[in-house]
């Protein structure tokens, strides 16, 4: 365990997303996230916000890795600067999920869930300097181009 802080999470650039409707057949599940980006459309528009979902924080207060844990699950909107090159801000549901902390309080677990954008801001800092933002947008450039191609069918679950 070399990191502090473990953030994981899956981007989705909102000026990708070409429309609003939701499938008849979607599950629950999906149906309620689709739900969410949605609003993070309408809330925050979608020139230079990412949309971040099956995503988590954990964070290590010890060297043990079963003592000093609490993880967070978190989902919501990152907004970048004008050339995407850095974070700006972010509007994150934040979700304590799990800990091994067995002294952790009400306001300390409060202020590590308000740190949880603090913590993801920098990751997503990182994730732009690693090229993986523009890899992202690379991929769904080129899915959007495969399904104009297909009259809009990519293949079965996609």
């Amino acid at each position: 365990m070399s990191e502090y802080v473990d953030i994981e999470f899956d981007c989705l650039p909102l000026r990708s997303v070409g429309r609003m409707d939701i499938p008849l057949d979607a599950s629950p599940a999906f149906r309620e996230r689709c739900e969410r980006v949605k609003h993070a459309l309408e809330a925050h528009g979608s020139h230079n916000t990412y949309y971040l979902y099956n995503a988590s924080c954990t964070f290590h207060l010890t060297n043990a890795p079963e003592l000093g844990m609490i993880q967070f699950r978190f989902e919501g909107t990152i907004m970048t600067d004008d050339g995407d090159r850095r974070t700006v801000r972010s509007d994150l549901q934040v979700e304590l999920v799990r800990e091994t902390c067995d002294w952790l309080t009400a306001p300390a677990t409060d202020w590590l869930a308000g740190s949880v954008s603090q913590a993801v801001q920098v990751e997503f800092d990182r994730f732009i300097e690693a090229g993986d933002l523009e890899q992202t947008r690379q991929r769904i450039a080129k899915l959007q181009a495969e399904m104009e191609d297909r009259g809009g069918f990519v293949g079965m679950y996609l």
